[in-house]
């Protein structure tokens, strides 16, 4: 398959751009861009803001620390993301008083597994119902790395525009 727009994925704290999702994704989308991320939470916003660098068409799948950066970006760089694809996403680790960060009218897609020991998805779904007012909210059978789950997923429907 090949996507008609930037498709960026960005992995967890202890994942990178050779781990499971990224390759499974990068054998459906061979344009998907999936870079390593090192370092802190703020050295990997930077360099996902370098990457990004104020472009516009991207959409984001970020996996548990990378959902967390994928949605402070769109949340903090409004118009420049198209939508947002999140798998077990961090978001536990906003503020809810954070006034950065704008509600957006993106689709964002939620994707949390009902048995994530890591991530609590009752914070992930509170925080994802604050921020985000095109939302879809999935969950299933899964612990929090989601890799039985990732290749069940309608990855086209999940993407299309």
């Amino acid at each position: 398959m090949t996507s008609q727009h930037n498709l960026l994925f960005i992995h967890g704290l202890a994942g990178s751009g050779q781990g499971f999702k990224a390759t499974y994704l990068r054998g459906l989308y061979p344009d998907l861009l999936a870079p390593d991320f090192p370092g802190d939470f703020y050295e990997r916003m930077a360099q996902l803001r370098l990457l990004l660098a104020n472009s516009t068409g991207w959409t984001l799948i970020g996996s548990s620390m990378g959902g967390l950066m994928a949605t402070v970006y769109a949340c903090t760089h409004p118009g420049l993301i198209d939508r947002l694809v999140l798998l077990a996403p961090a978001l536990n680790y906003i503020d809810p008083e954070d006034n950065t960060l704008q509600l957006t009218d993106i689709p964002v897609t939620v994707i949390h597994g009902l048995r994530d020991d890591i991530v609590p998805i009752d914070k992930t779904r509170e925080m994802a119902e604050h921020l985000f007012s095109n939302l879809t909210f999935m969950t299933f059978d899964a612990t929090h790395d989601l890799n039985a789950i990732v290749p069940l997923l309608d990855w086209p429907a999940l993407l299309a525009h």
